[in-house]
C-alpha cells in the first residue's frame, strides 16, 4: 500500500520486550529512492537518545496501532550507535551502524538495495579486521546520497520554466520503502491543486536553496490528474499519471 511519510511521524516503536521511543523522521537515499532509516527518539526510555533503525528489522506494522514492530530487543537498540539529526549522517557512522548489528553494507552491493526485502537470516556478515577497514576508506570517498526527509520536506519546487510551489510530502510503498512520488502543494499557483510526480523525474535536490528541481514544465504538472487526498491511491489514478506524463511506469502488468 502507499502512504504518506509524514502520517508515519510519532509511530511507536515495539521491540520485542517491549515500546522504546517514537519515530521522528526518515532517512532516505536519494540515488535509489528508497527508505533506510527511520530515526528513533527514545525519549525517557535511553534519556532522549536518538537512533537509526533500519526497515530491515521491520516485522509487522500495526497500522491501526501505529506500531512499528521491530525484530529486536531493547537493549539491542539502546547499546546501537546513536546520532545527531542536526549533521549528516556519514559513511562512517553507517558503517559503525552496520557493523553493529554485523550486517553488510547497502552501499556496496551486498544485496540490501532493497532492505525490506532482506531479514537478518538472509544475509552475510558484514566484512571485519583490514577488509573492514579498506572498505570504510574506500566509500568515505564516496557520494554520500542519504537525505532527511524533514530536511526536504518543504522545498520549493522549480520546473523548467519556474517556481511551482512546495513539496508536501513523500509517498512510499509500505512493503519495499521505496518513495513512489513526491506531493506537491500548488496552492499558491493552482488554489486546490495538488499533484504527484515521479522521484524518477526530478533532477537535482538542493538543500541550501530549499529546491528541488524537477524535469517538467509548470503545463504537465497543471494539467496532471488531480491527486485527491480522501481516496486510495490505486493503480488506475497511477496508470492515468504516466499516460499523462508520456513516462514508463515503474511497474509491470
Amino acid at each position: 500500500m502507499l502512504r504518506r511519510v509524514e502520517s508515519l511521524k510519532n509511530f511507536s516503536i515495539g521491540a520485542k520486550d517491549g515500546e522504546i521511543g517514537g519515530v521522528v523522521e526518515f532517512f532516505f537515499d536519494d540515488d535509489k529512492w528508497t527508505i533506510r532509516y527511520l530515526v528513533a527518539d527514545t525519549g525517557g526510555w535511553l534519556s532522549g537518545r536518538k537512533v537509526l533503525i533500519s526497515p530491515i528489522f521491520f516485522g509487522a506494522v500495526d497500522w491501526d496501532s501505529d506500531v512499528f514492530n521491530v525484530n529486536l530487543t531493547r537493549q539491542q537498540i539502546e547499546n546501537s550507535p546513536s546520532i545527531d539529526t542536526d549533521k549528516p549522517v556519514s559513511r562512517q557512522q553507517e558503517s559503525s551502524f552496520y557493523d553493529y548489528y554485523n550486517f553488510p553494507y547497502y552501499w556496496l552491493g551486498a544485496g540490501l538495495t532493497n532492505p525490506a526485502a532482506v531479514g537478518p537470516s538472509a544475509a552475510t556478515p558484514a566484512p571485519s579486521g583490514p577488509e573492514a577497514a579498506a572498505l570504510g576508506q574506500q566509500s568515505d570517498a564516496e557520494d554520500i546520497h542519504l537525505r532527511s526527509t524533514k530536511d526536504i520536506i518543504g522545498s520549493y519546487m522549480e520546473t523548467t520554466d519556474g517556481d511551482l510551489g512546495h513539496l508536501e510530502d513523500f509517498i512510499i510503498d509500505d512493503q519495499t520503502w521505496v518513495i513512489r512520488y513526491l506531493l506537491i502543494d500548488t496552492t499558491n499557483w493552482w488554489p486546490g491543486k495538488k499533484a504527484l510526480i515521479s522521484p524518477e523525474w526530478v533532477k537535482d535536490m538542493v538543500e541550501s536553496d530549499s529546491r528541488v528541481y524537477v524535469d517538467l514544465t509548470q503545463e504537465q504538472i497543471k494539467t496532471s490528474p488531480q491527486y485527491d487526498e480522501t481516496t486510495v491511491l490505486d493503480r488506475d489514478y497511477e496508470s492515468r499519471l504516466y499516460q499523462h506524463y508520456g513516462r514508463s511506469r515503474y511497474w509491470s502488468d
